[in-house]
């Protein structure tokens, strides 16, 4: 028997998902209007679900924020406002 391939970087697990077409249209837009991805907005609902359920482990990393990620500014210069 072969052993499990390894964990991906960062340790994010990868599923293959199928879902009927309208419901993926509905997800799509719902994730559009909240400005995240569709991979977002399934983890962001399963998140909320697990959470409501009383079922959300203990040691789950944050949700990584919405939007761009935030600048790093150069060393000597104190970002916007500076």
């Amino acid at each position: 028997m072969t052993p499990p391939p390894p964990p991906p970087p960062g340790g994010r697990k990868q599923i293959l998902l199928r879902l009927d077409p309208a419901v993926h249209e509905a997800l799509a837009r719902w994730a559009g209007e909240e400005l995240r991805s569709a991979n977002a907005q399934i983890e962001y609902l399963l998140r909320r679900a697990l959470a409501e359920a009383g079922r959300l482990p203990g040691n789950v990393a944050p949700q990584a924020r919405r939007g761009r990620p935030p600048r790093n500014p150069a060393p000597g210069d104190g970002g916007p406002g500076a």
